[in-house]
């Protein structure tokens, strides 16, 4: 087996190894989503959730409560927009301002993904994280481990004919 090479380098590659643990928490999370019926990009949940905990915001305020670049909230809201699950609206006192809401089938989709999806994910996240203790390289090869060991989708405890199904 070829060694790997970011975990050997330590700190100097500390912002690749976060992306690497990032891309593979997606990539689970989508298969746990895609389990419970949701066939919504994973990327795309921060953005309803945030909708959905703050209402309607301009594409500046959701830049900022996601952390995602303004071309790649313009995107998402456009991919979101074509699905009918977000609505972009104009105030009347500022023309150059849109604010994005979501629509009744776009609050449907958080509420049922609150109550059966999002709670699995969290809890298998947090199962993976359980054994986490000590220096932060360390942790991050135990997250990583633990990731590739057992993927979200088989933390969430139930066989693939019992998962529930989410209806948006």
């Amino acid at each position: 087996m070829t060694e790997d090479v970011v975990k050997q380098l330590g700190y100097l590659t500390l912002g690749t190894r976060f992306k690497r643990i990032g891309e593979r928490l997606q990539a689970q999370t989508q298969a746990v989503l895609e389990a419970t019926g949701i066939d919504l990009p994973s990327s795309h949940f921060p953005l309803i959730g945030a909708l959905d905990r703050l209402g309607p915001l301009s594409v500046g305020d959701l830049t900022q409560a996601v952390g995602v670049s303004q071309p790649g909230v313009t995107r998402m809201v456009g991919k979101l927009e074509a699905l009918g699950l977000v609505r972009a609206q104009q105030p009347s006192e500022d023309l150059r301002v849109k604010t994005i809401a979501l629509t009744p089938a776009g609050r449907r989709l958080v509420e049922n993904a609150k109550n059966i999806a999002w709670p699995q994910v969290e809890a298998a996240v947090a199962h993976a994280c359980k054994e986490l203790s000590g220096p932060l390289l360390a942790q991050l090869e135990a997250l990583e481990n633990a990731l590739e060991a057992a993927p979200l989708l088989s933390r969430v405890g139930s066989t693939a004919g019992e998962r529930k199904r989410v209806r948006t």
